[in-house]
């Protein structure tokens, strides 16, 4: 018998996206001076122009890589990316979860880009030897629905000619990236750091660059994508002059993320929140004797989106169901929020371990998961 525990997780926010709001975030927090007001004009360009320059900080990107805000979120940017700049190469696309998936769809039904194309099962990791220096190659680095994270990025050729172009949304700000081995890099204001969602950002390299103005697209490309003009880089989209009009509601919610990430340490301290997170979920699942990782192997296991199966995987369909009822149980006992599998994932929970999480939290989530998964069997 499980006794129904006492006390509820401070703040019960464990969804993979949008993410928990850093902690003591209060809309009071947030500038309002731009509101209203051109984002082209004196109010809202320094502003944008302040959110780049402090987040290329925070990443601690190199000095000649360039940084902007894209519309559309994470996907925006990667569809920028991949329509911008493939098809001049060959592609090797990497997959293990629904995400990746999503752009192999891209490079070849839509794009018909002479691509191989390497997959994983949920839980494991396309094979990662052999890649071919001179191929372009699009990879997440770190799986949001499946949890597998890639371990480094030893295994990217420091000669490579062709372009490396990584999602990064759910590791960029929790997980070390060895930026020189990436070209074009993505990601999202409302994962790691718990901003709003409807805004990308994309990073690019020297190299890439070069591509952009060397290269153009063999193909059409709509307003939303463009780069370049007259074979030049659009240099205002990274400088706060953005392709399309942003909400500059977000842009401040992302400074105040930014104010808070640059108060606790920065990256090192960001990473440091995630591992503890990570490590406080792990010890709970090795006390457990129904819960188990999707991602056996610890070497490629996700910080952020801690993906979990049940131990009995014999009935799929009995397990969604017994899902679908622990995580509306918990729901409405204010004991966590959002925390079922993926849709296209095994059955199970997906617990958001980032760093805008608090450790207790997780701490305290433990139990709950217990009490509930008991109750939901009666």
């Amino acid at each position: 018998m499980v006794e129904r525990p006492a006390a509820l997780p401070a703040r019960p926010y464990f969804s993979s996206g949008p993410c928990a709001k850093p902690p003591g975030w209060r809309l009071d927090l947030l500038d309002t001076a731009s509101l209203g007001r051109s984002h082209r004009g004196a109010a809202g360009k320094p502003r944008l122009a302040e959110a780049i320059e402090r987040t290329h900080a925070l990443l601690q990107l190199p000095a000649d890589y360039r940084l902007g805000i894209v519309p559309a979120s994470d996907t925006g940017a990667m569809e920028m990316a991949m329509w911008s700049l493939l098809g001049t190469r060959p592609v090797t696309m990497l997959a293990w979860e629904s995400f990746g998936a999503g752009w192999v769809t891209d490079a070849v039904k839509q794009l018909g880009l002479d691509a191989e194309v390497r997959t994983a099962d949920y839980g494991e990791i396309s094979d990662l030897g052999g890649i071919a220096p001179d191929r372009d190659l699009v990879f997440t680095w770190n799986g949001t629905t499946s949890g597998v994270r890639v371990p480094d990025a030893k295994w990217i050729s420091s000669d490579r000619t062709g372009l490396s172009i990584c999602d990064a949304t759910s590791a960029a700000f929790a997980q070390p990236i060895d930026w020189s081995k990436i070209d074009v890099g993505t990601f999202s204001w409302q994962k790691a750091l718990g901003g709003e969602a409807a805004h990308g950002m994309i990073v690019l390299s020297p190299r890439a660059i070069e591509r952009l103005q060397s290269t153009p697209a063999p193909r059409p490309l709509p307003k939303i994508f463009r780069l370049t003009k007259s074979g030049k880089l659009i240099d205002g989209v990274f400088r706060g002059e953005t392709i399309n009009t942003p909400s500059m509601l977000a842009v401040e919610d992302w400074l105040v993320a930014l104010d808070w990430a640059e108060g606790i340490g920065g990256l090192d301290a960001l990473i440091a929140r995630a591992d503890a997170n990570a490590a406080a979920l792990d010890l709970w699942v090795q006390s457990s004797n129904w819960i188990d990782h999707l991602v056996s192997d610890a070497a490629i296991r996700s910080n952020t989106s801690v993906c979990l199966q049940f131990v009995d995987r014999s009935d799929p369909v009995a397990n969604a169901a017994r899902q679908k009822a622990l995580v509306k149980l918990l729901e409405q006992e204010g004991a966590a929020f959002d925390i079922g599998a993926y849709r296209d994932a095994p059955p199970g929970l997906r617990i958001w371990c980032g760093a805008t999480v608090d450790t207790a939290d997780i701490q305290a989530l433990g139990p709950w998961l217990d009490w509930g998964w008991e109750e939901t069997g009666k």
